[in-house]
C-alpha cells in the first residue's frame, strides 16, 4: 500500500517533467518539418552536399580545404547520402531533428537549474524561433551544434553538482563538448562561461579543468586543419559595426535573420526581447549584490555568461585579428536567450507570493501576457519565411537549360556556384558544355571559395569552340566589403571583360534578392 501511494505521488511529477521537455521539442520538430523541401538550396547547402558526396581521399581533401569546420556533420551527411541519396528532405532531416534535440535539452537544462515552469517557458520560446527553424530546415550543422552545446552545458551542471570522484558526468561532458566542436568550431565560445561558474564550485575545479584539457586534446586534429586553412575562408566577414551588431541582436532575439527575413513587427519583438533580457540581467546582478545569499546565483549567472561571453570574445578576436563577428557564428548563445527569458517570466509568475487562497493574479497574468506576446510576435516573424528562397537556383538552372543551344558553353564565377547550379539539373536534360571549370556536370565535386579568372590566352583557348557563353555568378564579392571581398568583386569584371572582347553581345538576367544570382549570355 505504501509503495502504491509513493508511486501515485511520483508519477504525476514524472509525467509533468516529461511533458515540459517533449511538448516544446515536438513543436520544434513540427515547425522544422513543415514545408522543409520548399526552399531552394543555397550556396552553403550545396557545398554541404558536394563535400559529403566525396569518398576516400577526395572526402579528406574536401574536409581539409574547409578547415575542419563541421567535420562531424559532413561525416554524418556522407553516410545519409550514401544510404538515401541527396534529396532535399534527406539532407535537411538531421537539422530538423537537431532543432528538436536542442529544444529538448534546453528544457532539460531549465528543469535541472530552475524547475518545470522555467523549462516549459524556455522550451516554447526556443521552439518558436526564426533562427532555430530556419537553420532546422537547412543542410548545415548549426542546430546539431546547438543541441550538443546544450548537452555540454547540461553535462557541465551534472558534473559540478556530482559527488567527488563521479566519473560518468566527466566522460559525458568530454564526449558531448568534443562533438559540439566537431559540429562547429564556434562551439568553443561557450566553454569560458562554464569556467567562470567554477567560482561557486571550487572542489570541482580540477575535474572540470581536466575535462576541458581532454576536450582540447581530442580537438587537436581540428586545430591542425584550421591552422592549415588559415583565416582566408572568413574573408567575407566584415569588421564589427552597427550593422553587424544589429544583425546579431536580431538573430539572438528571433526578430529577424540575415539575409532578408524581416517583417515590420520585428522591431516590436526586438524591443520587447531586449527589455526583458536587460531585466533578466539586472535580476542576476541583484542576486550577486553584496549581502545577498549568492549560493544559488551561479545558476542564472551561468545562463547570462552563456549569452554575454561569446559576444564579448568574438568582438575582441575580431578587433585583434580576422573578424568572426557574424550572426550565424553567435547562434551558440541562442538557447541562452530563451532560457534567460523563461527564467525571468517564471520569476514574474511567482512574484505575487502569499497563500494560494489570497494570492493575487497579477504575477501569473503579467507572465502569461508577456509569453503570449513574445510567441505571437515570433510567429509573425517565422510564418513568412517558409518556402522563401533567397537564392532560387532551381529557377536559374532552368532558365539556362530552356534557352541553351547546341554549341553553347558554361562558365561559373566563383567556381563554387557550379555546386547549386548542378544540383538542380535534370539528369536527362541537355546542358551547355562546361568550360570554367571544364568538369562534366554529372560529376560532383566541391569548390570552396575558388575565385578563378584564367589568363586571357587560357580563357580564349577554353572558349574557342563555343558559339555562345553562359556566365553564371553569385557571391562574387562586394564593392564595399573587406579587402579580399573587394578584390574578388573586381576579378569578376576582369573575367567579364575578357569574355566580352570575344563575345561583344551581352544579355543578362538576375534571380533572388539577397545572394543575387546573375546569368549573363555572351554571344557574337
Amino acid at each position: 500500500m505504501t509503495h502504491g501511494r509513493q508511486t501515485s505521488r511520483i508519477r504525476p511529477e514524472s509525467i509533468a517533467a516529461l511533458a515540459v521537455v517533449v511538448i516544446p521539442a515536438a513543436v520544434a520538430v513540427g515547425l522544422s518539418l513543415y514545408d522543409i523541401s520548399a526552399r531552394n538550396l543555397w550556396l552553403d547547402e550545396a557545398a554541404s552536399v558536394s563535400i559529403a558526396s566525396q569518398h576516400g581521399g577526395a572526402l579528406g581533401a574536401a574536409l581539409a580545404h574547409d578547415g575542419g569546420n563541421m567535420l562531424g556533420y559532413y561525416a554524418l551527411l556522407h553516410v545519409l547520402i550514401g544510404w538515401f541519396g541527396s534529396g532535399s528532405l534527406v539532407i535537411r532531416i538531421p537539422s530538423a531533428l537537431g532543432a528538436g534535440a536542442t529544444v529538448a535539452l534546453l528544457a532539460l537544462l531549465g528543469l535541472r537549474l530552475f524547475g518545470r515552469r522555467t523549462a516549459l517557458l524556455a522550451g516554447l520560446l526556443g521552439a518558436v524561433s526564426l533562427p532555430m527553424i530556419y537553420w532546422g530546415q537547412n543542410a548545415r550543422a548549426y542546430t546539431l551544434m546547438l543541441a550538443l552545446i546544450c548537452g555540454s552545458v547540461l553535462s557541465f551542471v551534472w558534473l559540478v553538482q556530482s559527488r567527488r570522484g563521479a566519473w560518468r558526468p566527466w566522460v559525458v561532458y568530454v564526449i558531448v563538448t568534443t562533438a559540439a566542436i566537431y559540429a562547429g568550431l564556434e562551439a568553443v565560445l561557450v566553454i569560458p562561461a562554464q569556467l567562470v561558474i567554477l567560482a561557486w564550485h571550487r572542489p570541482r575545479v580540477r575535474s572540470v579543468v581536466g575535462a576541458v584539457v581532454a576536450v582540447a586534446v581530442c580537438c587537436v586534429p581540428l586545430a591542425v586543419l584550421a591552422l592549415t586553412r588559415g583565416s582566408g575562408q572568413l574573408f567575407w566577414v566584415p569588421s564589427p559595426s552597427y550593422k553587424t551588431l544589429r544583425q546579431v541582436v536580431q538573430s539572438l532575439g528571433s526578430a529577424g535573420l540575415e539575409p532578408n527575413f524581416y517583417t515590420p513587427t520585428g522591431r516590436w519583438l526586438l524591443f520587447l526581447t531586449l527589455a526583458l533580457t536587460l531585466a533578466a540581467a539586472v535580476r542576476v546582478g541583484y542576486a550577486l549584490r553584496p549581502g545577498a545569499d549568492r549560493r544559488q546565483a551561479w545558476r542564472s549567472s551561468l545562463v547570462l555568461g552563456w549569452l554575454v561571453l561569446p559576444l564579448a570574445i568574438t568582438v575582441v578576436i575580431s578587433e585583434l585579428s580576422q573578424s568572426i563577428f557574424q550572426a550565424r557564428y553567435l547562434l551558440v548563445s541562442l538557447p541562452a536567450v530563451a532560457l534567460l527569458l523563461g527564467w525571468l517570466l517564471d520569476g514574474i509568475w511567482q512574484s505575487a507570493g502569499g497563500p494560494v487562497s489570497v494570492k493575487p493574479l497579477a504575477g501569473p497574468a503579467v507572465a502569461a501576457a508577456l509569453l503570449a506576446t513574445l510567441l505571437s510576435l515570433r510567429v509573425l516573424q517565422l510564418a513568412p519565411s517558409y518556402g522563401k528562397s533567397t537564392e532560387p537556383w532551381r529557377a536559374a538552372s532552368q532558365f539556362v537549360l530552356d534557352r541553351a543551344r547546341p554549341g553553347d558553353c558554361l562558365a561559373f564565377y566563383p567556381l563554387d556556384v557550379r555546386m547549386p547550379f548542378r544540383y538542380y539539373l535534370r539528369p536527362d536534360a541537355p546542358a551547355p558544355t562546361p568550360v570554367l571549370p571544364s568538369l562534366p556536370l554529372n560529376r560532383v565535386r566541391p569548390f570552396i571559395e575558388q575565385y578563378v579568372v584564367p589568363a586571357a590566352p587560357s580563357l580564349a583557348s577554353a572558349v574557342s569552340g563555343c558559339s555562345r557563353v553562359w556566365l553564371v555568378s553569385s557571391h562574387g564579392g562586394e564593392a564595399d566589403g573587406p579587402p579580399l571581398s573587394r578584390a574578388n568583386y573586381s576579378r569578376y569584371f576582369v573575367l567579364l571583360g575578357r569574355l566580352e572582347r570575344r563575345y561583344p553581345s551581352l544579355s543578362s538576367a538576375s534571380f533572388g534578392y539577397a545572394g543575387i544570382i546573375s546569368v549573363a549570355l555572351l554571344s557574337t
